[in-house]
């Protein structure tokens, strides 16, 4: 009787553990949601919540059905996926390199990518300047920038996958690492601007200014069909992240191939990075921000950690994206500005915490 009352107590106790992780996934999914109304309804013309849904569930030839579906249902559905992603390549980074601080951003893959896209607008004539506000990039061919921003992006993977090979190299040497990469194709990027035309200078400057406005539908399609499968491979995954995270030893002894874990998620992690970069240019720190926010409530499970993750870096790039559109209005600052001044203090604070501790 005492062992069957000491059961009881394990499950209930762990029924609270796992309800606490659910009920916080499912505010997020109401905070997104909510987050996704009020983006189509702010704007230079602000619409009812009458208005928006009458024109998404029937499409007329009216100015606010016009709004709606050519200006900010792909806005916002590009911060939705663009949010995911970077989050959900975030948590697999830090789990495989056994490192808190890594991220895209943070590990030079986003300048990498960047870097990459840079060489296909001015050298191989993938994008130009238009005259036109509202956009003011014209990307001709998104293959070519996108492959060239998976090059850049795989280039940098590979560096860091042979440094953490080694087993004396330290989760520092590997943030380390990443500002070296980081400064590198930053450098590399300015050495294409300096031979390039005022134009193709003007066109990468406002490239790099990370913006989830200018995806069209045909870009948001490129992104969808990478983003969400990668993110579905991610949490089939989540028991072997699970094991990385206790240690190599352990997880090869559970039977998960660590290397191929690494490898993959990485390889995976990259392309995201890579397709994201190409389109909506260099958004920073949503990797970083969105993991660690959720930590704080759901843990290291990756069965939570994951969902939660891409949730959180939805609502924060949607968040963003609106704050943006509000704090210079009628202009719109780069949504890419705001991310980097939330993230760079969070980024300060983790640095702190790991040398005290």
């Amino acid at each position: 009787m005492h062992l069957e009352g000491i059961s009881g107590t394990g499950v209930d106790e762990y029924t609270r553990y796992t309800r606490r992780k659910v009920l916080f996934i499912i505010l997020l999914c109401g905070i997104t949601i909510i987050l996704f109304i009020l983006g189509m309804i702010i704007g230079g013309m602000t619409l009812t919540v009458g208005e928006v849904f009458s024109s998404l569930l029937h499409p007329r030839n009216d100015q606010a059905a016009l709004i709606i579906w050519s200006v900010r249902l792909p806005r916002v559905l590009a911060a939705l996926i663009a949010g995911a992603g970077f989050a959900a390549a975030g948590v697999v980074m830090q789990s495989v390199l056994r490192n808190p601080l890594s991220s895209p951003y943070t590990l030079g893959i986003s300048h990498a990518a960047g870097f990459g896209a840079a060489f296909a607008i001015t050298v191989l004539g993938a994008g130009t300047l238009s005259h036109m506000v509202s956009d003011a990039v014209t990307i001709r061919d998104p293959y070519i920038i996108t492959i060239c921003a998976f090059a850049g992006a795989m280039t940098a993977t590979t560096v860091l996958l042979l440094v953490a090979r080694y087993r004396s190299s330290r989760p520092e040497i590997i943030i380390l690492l990443g500002v070296a990469l980081a400064a590198l194709f930053t450098a590399g990027t300015t050495f294409l601007q300096f031979f390039s035309s005022s134009d193709q200078i003007a066109a990468i400057v406002f490239w790099t200014f990370g913006d989830v406005g200018r995806a069209t539908w045909s870009d948001l399609f490129l992104i969808a069909i990478v983003v969400i499968p990668a993110i579905g491979y991610f949490i089939c995954c989540r028991w072997d992240y699970n094991a990385v995270d206790a240690g190599d030893d352990t997880a090869k002894s559970l039977g998960v191939n660590v290397e191929r874990s690494r490898t993959v998620g990485m390889f995976l992690g990259s392309l995201i990075t890579a397709v994201i970069v190409s389109f909506m240019g260099i958004i920073g720190f949503i990797g970083l921000l969105g993991p660690h926010m959720v930590r704080c409530i759901v843990g290291n499970d990756h069965r939570y950690l994951l969902p939660a993750s891409c949730l959180m870096g939805s609502v924060l790039l949607l968040a963003a994206d609106q704050v943006a559109r509000l704090i210079i209005a009628p202009a719109v600052l780069p949504v890419g500005v705001l991310t980097a001044f939330l993230g760079a203090p969070l980024f300060i604070w983790l640095i702190l915490g790991r040398t005290r501790s």
